[in-house]
């Protein structure tokens, strides 16, 4: 499948800026899912200093803003064609070992919560199933709501609000794995949604290391795993290590944010 994709995000600031730094994950990279055939970042009030890939494998590009500049825009678009592989992306490893996904952050760490969805794993004598149940039982407990969660909102805090979005979804996944031992991480990228052109925000599935298949995603939201209607654009222990846009700004200016984004074929 083709997908055609422009994804916006602006700032505007309602005092010109002294110094900042962005740093952008939002370059998709090929792999046995997806073939990306074209992709540029148009950057409006800033310029990309660096760009490098992370620890993690993540196309990485470091960005600053111009001094004064009270507005910043930052497009990504490009083509990619998919391919659906039942969300097995396999063996593919990088710098990063697998005892570090197996290990809990801030947000993943492991509660009362969390420990009593992972007793749905079972004795996962069928992990990819035991998995499966793992995610229809947390998209039960917590409905999928948008509003009521925020970017600082831990696995644990998501299950006492009782409600939450994708990111919540995966990072009380990944955390409720890792109570296994299993390594787990978080996903971030896009998704085609029928009908649905226009998105507020980018979407957000977990990977599972199963042995003998490698790296398994699984999107707890809607309750499969990837197939060609998304594209895979960073990964990270939590949705910090993944986050699209992340950085530092200095000066007594506030920011407002706008995100903008188009999937289609």
């Amino acid at each position: 499948m083709l997908l055609n994709i422009n994804h916006k995000t602006s700032y505007a600031y309602d005092m010109p800026v002294d110094f900042a730094l962005q740093k952008l994950r939002l370059r998709p990279l090929s792999n046995v899912m997806q073939e990306v055939g074209s992709w540029e970042i148009d950057i409006t009030g800033g310029k990309i200093e660096a760009s490098y890939q992370d620890h993690y494998g993540n196309h990485t590009d470091l960005v600053s803003v111009t001094p004064g500049a009270e507005a910043v825009e930052i497009t990504a678009k490009g083509a990619v064609t998919t391919h659906d592989r039942a969300g097995v992306l396999g063996p593919v490893y990088g710098r990063a070992p697998l005892w570090h996904f197996a290990q809990s952050t801030f947000l993943t760490a492991p509660g009362a919560g969390v420990r009593d969805l992972a007793r749905s794993l079972g004795k996962m004598k069928d992990p990819v199933a035991s998995l499966h149940d793992l995610s229809n039982a947390i998209r039960d407990a917590i409905p999928f709501k948008t509003g009521v969660t925020g970017a600082d909102t831990s696995a644990e805090q998501a299950i006492k609000i009782g409600a939450g979005v994708c990111q919540d979804h995966t990072q009380i996944f990944i955390s409720a794995l890792r109570t296994r031992r299993i390594p787990a991480r978080y996903v971030g990228g896009y998704l085609m949604i029928n009908d649905i052109v226009d998105q507020d925000a980018a979407h957000a599935w977990a990977e599972a290391h199963i042995d003998g298949l490698g790296w398994v995603g699984f999107d707890v939201s809607n309750g499969v795993s990837p197939d060609e209607k998304y594209v895979r654009v960073a990964i990270g222990q939590d949705a910090r290590g993944a986050a699209p846009v992340k950085g530092l700004r200095m000066g007594p200016s506030n920011e407002t944010l706008i995100v903008s984004l188009q999937v289609q074929q």
